[in-house]
């Protein structure tokens, strides 16, 4: 039997089917697009923006560095001149992402720049195989008319940034004292190095969606941006006709003596202030990367220690006066050498012999018995013992800073060396008795500038320094005062004594030519150190000469230290070598008006 109301609901109840079965379908598109839409937005907004968002960091302009430009007529600086600025180029980049043919990118850009399309292909095609590579440099240093032509290609994903480096208003003038800016960006050596902070200031950053070309759309609300912040101007103590004059002193003096290299420092004993400083050789840090032999880098004056020699006894002189076991009339008996641990100490032939002499007489005389019996006082008299020993190194280390970096504002300042004074063994009393004229120890021209500078000016020892002020961005100035590290170093009489001690030694030894003591108070001591050999011992034939000493009016203003390694034009190395060139140093500060006279 046909059951007609049976037949009549089976449309009916296929179309609620229907329709249930799209209510659910519809309801797994809603549901994906939930799931898709808020719970994974985020994820799907940066996979969808990892193609159009880009961050570029702006780079902060570094600071310049100036220098002093000499004295005024009133004796103070006549105003502080660039040495180091920034000049503005461009480095080349692509985005591999974008770049459709690689070899005629790169042919082009060579057209411009005049470099090697093979080199830039070669860089593109290793870019475009890594996955997520965005960023690609082809070529730096671009002019701004290269840049702009490079710009006219409208090539998708290559693009231009301008970049700063640094040039050199004076050429090669202070290059070790200065350092460069490697191509990362990053200070090495000399105060590049110490104050890179400061001086590169603080980067900003960039977040821009790009368009299909890899173009930020300015109008973007997706844009965000974070201004660079400049770096601070570093305004040195330097005095640059001073620092001119100096290294053609020193140039001149190595050549003419054949020394394998040469340092040499100018400081201000009443601040620290270092007012030159230079070294031979040198490079030229615009050319840093032509450099073969790194080590010349290096600022010789606060890097590299040595034995001094024999203008240690100046020092060894002021700490027998300071502990009061001499004084500037104390006679005694020398015996012209001294047997220490076996070992027989004498001293130059032009001696004399053994005799009385008198506490001038041992820097006059250069006696390194002089120096020992001083050492040998400072124990009690009679030997040399822990406690001479122990006076000693406490006026080395904490007194003149032997042993330690004195903190200059330097990349790679060494701390020199001076041996501990117990017992270890191994000949300690010979040691010390070594290190009472400058062997066994070592220490560079800023620490041996810095410890007289103490010596003469009274007893303070000042910090030395090369960075007299800093200017940020705003044009804010900021002085940086003298930093007293120890007073007391010597007494302030033992100061008085010692200056009167060293005029004599120079007009003892005749330089020429010669100072006027009546106007100008200058003095010093030459030093002829041995060099040690590898392994121990000491080279027969190769000496290093220095000379620590000072030139002022009524008052030391200057005091100068001068290393010349390994000289070859015979006699002893301080005098031969080291003093002609303290000595045309000297001249040169009272010539040019540096050195107020006496009143």
């Amino acid at each position: 039997m046909f059951d007609e109301g049976r037949n009549a609901a089976q449309p009916i109840t296929r179309v609620r089917i229907w329709y249930a079965v799209l209510i659910c379908i519809m309801a797994l598109f809603l549901v994906r697009l939930f799931y898709l839409q808020v719970i994974r937005y985020e994820h799907y907004k940066n996979s969808a923006l990892s193609d159009q968002l880009k961050q570029y960091e702006i780079p902060s302009s570094r600071g310049r560095i100036l220098a002093h430009s000499g004295p005024g007529n009133d004796g103070s600086s006549a105003g502080a001149i660039p040495i180091v600025l920034n000049q503005k180029l461009y480095l080349v980049y692509a985005d591999p992402l974008y770049i459709k043919d690689a070899a005629k990118v790169a042919s082009d850009v060579a057209r411009i720049t005049g470099g090697n399309a093979s080199d830039y292909q070669k860089t593109l095609d290793a870019a475009m195989r890594v996955k997520g590579n965005r960023y690609a440099i082809l070529v730096k240093k671009v002019s701004e008319d290269q840049k702009q032509k490079i710009v006219a290609l409208k090539y998708p994903g290559l693009g231009t940034q301008q970049q700063e480096y640094r040039t050199y208003p004076q050429g090669a003038m202070a290059a070790q004292l200065l350092g460069f800016v490697n191509d990362a960006g990053k200070g090495s050596y000399g105060i590049e190095e110490a104050l890179d902070t400061q001086l590169k200031g603080t980067p900003g950053e960039l977040k821009a969606i790009t368009d299909v070309h890899g173009v930020p759309l300015a109008a973007s609300t997706g844009n965000t941006l974070k201004p660079a912040q400049s770096g601070k101007d570093v305004v040195l103590t330097v005095d640059l006709p001073m620092q001119k004059r100096l290294e053609q002193i020193l140039a001149d003096a190595a050549k003419t003596t054949k020394s394998e290299s040469a340092s040499a420092v100018i400081m201000d004993p009443n601040t620290g202030a270092i007012k030159a400083m230079a070294n031979v050789p040198t490079y030229d840090p615009a050319k840093y990367y032509e450099v073969e032999d790194g080590s010349v880098f290096n600022n010789a004056a606060v890097s590299h220690p040595i034995e001094v020699g024999s203008s240690m006894k100046a020092l060894t002189t002021a700490a027998a006066l300071d502990d009061g076991v001499v004084t500037p009339a104390t006679t005694y008996y020398d015996p012209s050498h001294w047997k220490v641990d076996g070992f027989n100490i004498t001293n130059i032939e032009e001696d004399g012999g053994a005799g009385n002499r008198t506490i001038a007489d041992i820097l006059n005389l250069s006696l390194n018995t002089g120096a020992i019996w001083e050492l040998m006082q400072m124990g009690g008299g009679g030997s040399i013992n822990h406690k001479g020993r122990s006076v000693w190194y406490d006026y080395m280390v904490n007194h003149y800073g032997f042993g330690k970096p004195t903190g200059i504002e330097q990349g790679y300042e060494a701390s020199g060396y001076v041996p501990g004074p117990d017992d270890n063994g191994a000949g300690i009393d010979l040691t010390y008795a070594n290190t009472s004229f400058g062997q066994a120890m070592t220490a560079t021209p800023v620490q041996m500038a810095a410890a007289m500078s103490a010596v003469v000016n009274g007893g303070t020892y000042y910090q030395p320094r090369l960075v007299d002020a800093t200017v940020d961005a705003s044009g804010k100035t900021t002085a940086e005062a003298p930093k007293v590290v120890r007073h007391g170093v010597v007494s302030t009489k033992v100061s008085q004594e010692i200056v009167p001690i060293l005029q004599y030694v120079i007009d003892k030894h005749n330089v020429t030519p010669a100072f006027d003591q009546s106007r100008y108070s200058v003095g010093g001591k030459t030093g002829t150190a041995q060099i040690a050999k590898t392994g121990g011992g000491y080279l027969d034939n190769d000496f290093n000469g220095t000379y620590l000493g000072f030139v002022g009016g009524d008052t030391p203003q200057y005091v100068i230290a001068v290393f010349m390694t390994k000289p070859k034009n015979g006699g002893y190395a301080g005098t031969a070598a080291a003093q002609p060139v303290f000595v045309n140093i000297g001249h040169m500060l009272i010539n040019n008006s540096y050195v107020k006279a006496k009143n």
